[in-house]
């Protein structure tokens, strides 16, 4: 190729890269170039070139109204009704026929200028999207027999193997094999603090691998990965519109035939009953479709709806559209699934207390060498806790023997040992057992698990599902919005009666199993009207569908992003207060919005009867309640 073709084809290549750039901001480069056009037809007017200034007028009618001319054109035809952008056409046109060139130019300059700034606010709600799927890696690097091979992400199938190093994305989701890594899952879970993973933890597409390399098996195709699941469902929620946004579109289509029908009156009747001339009549009627369109009060609830989804969903806070974020704002009640969302889910061990005369350290090393035999989620918690708090290896029993529904019993070094419930290692020295230790840690709703040697009482180990760390600090905020909570549990009174004290909910309703939880629902929203669930997203579905608002806790799980309203990408109670908050601030932006608006067009339609508003004035207060509507909405895209 010679250097002249060379030197065209990269001029060829930054071309289209400008191109590319300024195709986003169109709509603004039309109107700045139609604001030039007005400014050269304002001088040559007063110069007297009077066919150049027209002309000039003409081209920035046609060049800054294309766009909101073909959009209102467009709409029209496919709803069959007509709509505020043609009402602006309408206006601009009109203007021009009875010589107000200026007017009418300067009207759609604005128009323009407003448009270009809705176009900016939509593109700029859906930057977390555009965000999230540009840091999806196109490439992975997949074993293939021992040989690394780098293929498109679209190519990888489940059980094939990848190597993530130190630094790259991870390019789908799957469970790693070997290595050990810390993660940086914010992309996933809007958490900042990166996590340590290991062998046959799960890991997410899009993720940040920030140290050691880590060989991943797939689990999921890309097309079905977590990742995905959350751009599908934010970009399905922006395009879902709130119950106030559709009934302003319903509102839309009758205003503006009203709108229509007193210009048509206005052109006629001033003339007739108050004497006004035809150029006044038909001047102040131009300026009654002016500043009657409720341009404003259209763009007063959508872009507000989106900038709330976008900041939710770069919090870790996914809404299923703009009717739930709306109706957020208006619970009473918030009834909570105990396990595993104010709880952590999970046994552990929270007293250990030893006969006297016997090591702490040993009865616990026997209990969890005989316990890490067993699956069952205590025995799980014993041997944990073990592992944490002592050094010394788990010894090997010499027999096991598994008595379904009562404990364990086992010979360790010629010793007895029987590990589980009161009546296995006998009722009557079980309640004695230090002062009646038991009873009492089973009043605050802990199970007892009790070590027997030799016939005789050697320890009690006590465990609970304990309560999160930030449940407290979540059900206080709720507390201080003014929501009652309820704790839902299939616990016993005593457990649930402590589990809800250290929870600090207002009531609890326990052995409630998941079939009741629905009824209880039903009963709860009878009493509080709008009332919302929290649950983990599987087990909790039918009460999460029944409640007015279903909030999942998701911990990254694509279960919660199919059963909620509302889904948590991490199991953060705190994100339920914030999310209110961001509701009502919505709530509060679009109420302002409205009024506004409709002041506005009141007092501008007002000033136009009394004659004291000409028609450059009503644009500017038309077109620019319509930007101040648009920039309060943006509001809500800070944090």
């Amino acid at each position: 190729m010679s250097a002249e073709a060379k030197a065209l084809l990269g001029s060829v290549k930054e071309n289209e890269s400008f191109i590319e750039k300024i195709k986003p901001h169109a709509e603004l480069v039309a109107a700045l170039f139609s604001g030039a056009l007005i400014v050269a037809g304002w001088i040559l007017d007063r110069n007297d070139f009077a066919t150049a200034s027209v002309s000039a007028y003409i081209l920035a009618f046609v060049i800054g109204g294309f766009a909101k001319a073909k959009e209102g054109i467009e709409e029209t035809i496919a709803n069959k009704e007509l709509n505020v952008e043609m009402l602006m056409v309408f206006a601009a046109v009109g203007s021009g026929l009875i010589g107000y060139w200026t007017e009418g130019a300067i009207l759609i300059f604005i128009f323009a200028v407003s448009g270009a700034l809705e176009t900016y606010t939509m593109n700029k709600s859906h930057k977390e999207i555009s965000a999230l799927m540009e840091i999806q890696p196109e490439e992975a690097l997949r074993i293939n027999k021992g040989i690394e091979e780098k293929v498109h992400v679209s190519q990888l199938a489940v059980s094939d193997l990848i190597l993530v190093k130190p630094g790259e994305r991870v390019p789908s989701d799957g469970t790693i094999l070997r290595g050990q890594t810390t993660l940086d899952e914010a992309a996933i879970t809007g958490e900042s603090i990166p996590v340590s993973k290991g062998a046959e933890d799960v890991v997410f597409a899009g993720t940040v691998n920030l140290n050691g390399s880590i060989t991943v098996e797939i689990t999921k195709p890309n097309s079905e990965t977590l990742f995905q699941k959350i751009i599908q469902l934010v970009q399905s929620a922006q395009s879902e519109k709130s119950p106030s946004q559709l009934f302003i579109e319903r509102f839309e289509g009758t205003y503006v035939k009203v709108v229509l029908a007193v210009v048509v009156l206005m052109m006629f009747v001033p003339h007739f009953v108050l004497g006004w001339s035809w150029t006044e009549s038909f001047y102040r009627a131009m300026i009654l479709l002016v500043v009657a369109s409720p341009c404003a009060l259209v763009a007063s609830i959508m872009p507000a709806t989106l900038s709330a989804i976008s900041n939710g969903a770069k919090h870790g806070i996914l809404f299923k559209g703009g009717v739930h974020l709306e109706n957020l704002s208006h619970l009473k009640a918030i009834a909570f699934d105990k396990t595993g969302t104010l709880t952590k889910g999970k046994p552990e061990v929270t007293d250990v207390i030893v006969e006297q005369g016997l090591s702490k350290e040993e009865v616990l090393l026997i209990a969890a060498s005989v316990e890490s035999h067993s699956t069952h989620p205590l025995a799980n918690a014993i041997v944990k806790y073990t592992k944490e708090n002592l050094t010394e290896s788990l010894i090997d029993p010499k027999s096991i023997e598994d008595v379904p529904g009562w404990g364990v019993k086992a010979f360790i070094d010629a010793d007895e040992w029987k590990i589980g419930k009161a009546k296995f290692v006998g009722a009557e020295s079980a309640a004695s057992f230090a002062e009646g230790a038991a009873a009492k840690m089973a009043s605050e709703g802990k199970t007892v698990v009790f070590v027997q040697k030799n016939g005789k009482i050697a320890a009690i180990i006590a465990l609970q599902d304990v309560v999160r760390k930030e449940t407290i600090k979540a059900i206080d905020q709720l507390k201080n919005q003014g929501i009652y909570t309820i704790m839902l549990t299939g616990d016993s009174q005593y457990t649930a009666t402590a589990i809800a004290n250290q929870c600090h909910v207002n009531e609890y309703i326990a052995e409630c199993l998941p079939e009741n939880k629905v009824e209880q629902l039903h009963a709860l929203k009878e009493k509080y009207q709008n009332v919302g669930m929290v649950g983990d997203g599987i087990n909790d579905a039918p009460a999460l569908a029944t409640a007015n608002v279903g909030i999942a806790m998701g911990e990254g799980s694509d279960v919660a992003l199919e059963t909620a309203d509302v889904v948590l990408m991490k199991n953060d109670l705190p994100r339920i207060a914030e999310a209110i908050n961001l509701s009502r601030k919505m709530n509060r932006i679009i109420k302002q919005n409205v009024i506004f608006s409709i002041t506005v067009i009141m007092l501008l339609i007002a000033s136009n009867f009394l004659q004291i508003l000409d028609l450059p004035y009503g644009v500017i207060g038309h077109e620019g309640s319509t930007i101040l509507v648009i920039l309060n909405s943006l509001r809500l895209l800070r944090s």
